[in-house]
């Protein structure tokens, strides 16, 4: 008999085993440490996460992440998904359903997610549910560029270093409002795992990058206004790039307007993968 409850208590084993069988057909796969870590990251809460057991077996769940977003308690959709042989039952919209009251009860006002936009099932159910486009994201995800791989000396004025994640929290040189996982909570909740690199003039920061060697995913590259347009970025993400412990590079959710940040990515040969909506639904 299949039942829907919370994931509270559920061994990260069965969580990963549900993960990797509703995930099977995906191009990109998550071993168990990558599973754990993207979860710490996007803030998964058990508690308010739920699942549907045919049994002792979860065959389809929605990890939910819970953080303040923008000054808004928000709950977060990180992974939703359903084994293939249990598809067509409507599990996803069932667990959606059944966790808006708990979600309502403990407080938070706003559920968002991001979904890739060719998966059409997927965005039509989101719509149904309520849900808003808010947002359209590209994404990058692919091999480093091996001619990227050359060094380019900043001006001497320039220092380019590693800091601490706590020296860039009160900097903000970005254009545009990062997405959950690469909000300025969700970089701190993966900080043990995450490397910084600032460039400094004098005695001040002027840009900074965040990344992930094991992963290859960057996760903030931000140059401040006045300083832009001095081979700054650049020599940034050379840095990142020459760092990165993995041949993969990923670059999640840029907005499509930031021509500037697409042009800038191009020019290393970093070229779009697709497209994601990103999507809230008031509570």
């Amino acid at each position: 008999m299949m039942e829907i409850k919370s994931l509270k208590n559920v061994p990260m084993d069965i969580l990963y085993q549900a993960f990797s069988d509703a995930f099977a057909d995906y191009e990109m796969q998550l071993d168990p440490h990558e599973l754990s870590k993207m979860l710490l990251r996007r803030g998964f809460d058990p508690e308010l996460s739920f699942g549907a057991f045919d049994g002792d077996r979860l065959v389809a769940f929605t990890f939910n992440g819970i953080g303040s977003y923008q000054g808004i308690y928000t709950a977060y959709d990180t992974g939703t998904g359903t084994v293939k042989e249990y598809r067509g039952q409507g599990l996803a919209r069932h667990i959606f359903t059944h966790s808006i009251p708990y979600l309502k009860k403990a407080g938070i006002e706003r559920y968002l997610l991001e979904v890739l936009q060719h998966n059409e099932k997927a965005v039509n159910l989101y719509l149904q549910l309520g849900f808003e486009i808010t947002r359209e994201f590209y994404y990058f995800v692919q091999k480093i560029p091996p001619q990227q791989m050359d060094q380019n000396p900043l001006n001497a004025d320039y220092q380019i270093m590693p800091v601490e994640l706590a020296e860039l929290l009160d900097l903000d040189y970005s254009d545009f409002v990062s997405s959950w996982q690469n909000y300025a909570h969700s970089v701190m909740r993966g900080g043990g795992e995450l490397k910084a690199v600032a460039v400094w003039l004098q005695k001040e920061i002027i840009a900074y990058c965040i990344f992930d060697p094991e992963t290859g995913d960057i996760a903030s590259l931000a140059v401040a206004k006045g300083h832009r347009r001095a081979g700054v970025g650049s020599a940034l993400l050379k840095y990142a790039l020459q760092n990165m412990e993995t041949e993969q590079v990923k670059v999640i959710n840029i907005p499509l307007e930031m021509e500037g940040a697409v042009a800038f990515l191009s020019s290393f040969q970093l070229h779009p993968s697709g497209k994601q909506f990103e999507m809230i639904r008031e509570l």
